[in-house]
């Protein structure tokens, strides 16, 4: 490889830590080529890239960047899976490495924190971002949705008092 393919590939793997909240580092050895495929298709569904890279190449790739620790992790046969949410790839990865155990998960890089193998699986346990979302948005909607009751309530009270002070008055009158 000379160094103008070196650099070109340095360059896509900043662009693709640019649009990347986590970086998960594993190993692949012992992994058929049909393996890495079924699992490859399985990150583009949620919109997560897999890809093995020379460790010297990412090492690159990663100075300035929030992913700077992921350096320590680069040793032996390695991939990085990349990726602007980082529950999906958490999921499939716990979901992948139980029936496929000659992957190996080595870590991950988020926020630039160093994160272990107990991290990613304490991640891939969150429920998906929409879920997160929806629960967020229901707990801002119902006080809302409170206020808007009792507002109601207080002209709908205001008759009924209103029409039982007239109604003792009209009984008082009689």
């Amino acid at each position: 490889m000379n160094q103008e393919e070196k650099s070109k590939i340095v360059g896509e793997l900043q662009e693709s830590l640019k649009r990347s909240q986590v970086a998960i580092v594993s190993h692949y050895r012992g992994m058929t080529v049909a393996q890495l495929t079924d699992l490859r298709r399985k990150f583009r569904t949620v919109g997560a890239e897999y890809r093995v890279v020379k460790n010297t190449l990412a090492r690159r790739a990663v100075v300035g960047t929030q992913f700077e620790k992921v350096s320590e992790l680069l040793t032996g046969p390695t991939a990085l899976t990349l990726s602007p949410d980082p529950v999906g790839p958490a999921k499939i990865m716990m979901d992948f490495v139980k029936s496929h155990p000659n992957l190996e998960l080595r870590g991950a890089v988020m926020e630039g924190q160093l994160l272990g193998v107990a991290d990613i699986q304490a991640l891939s346990q969150l429920p998906p971002r929409e879920v997160l979302l929806s629960r967020m948005l229901g707990a801002m909607k119902r006080p809302m949705q409170d206020i808007a009751s009792v507002l109601g309530a207080l002209p709908a009270g205001l008759a009924r008092a209103l029409e039982q002070v007239r109604e003792q008055r009209s009984a008082s009158e009689s």
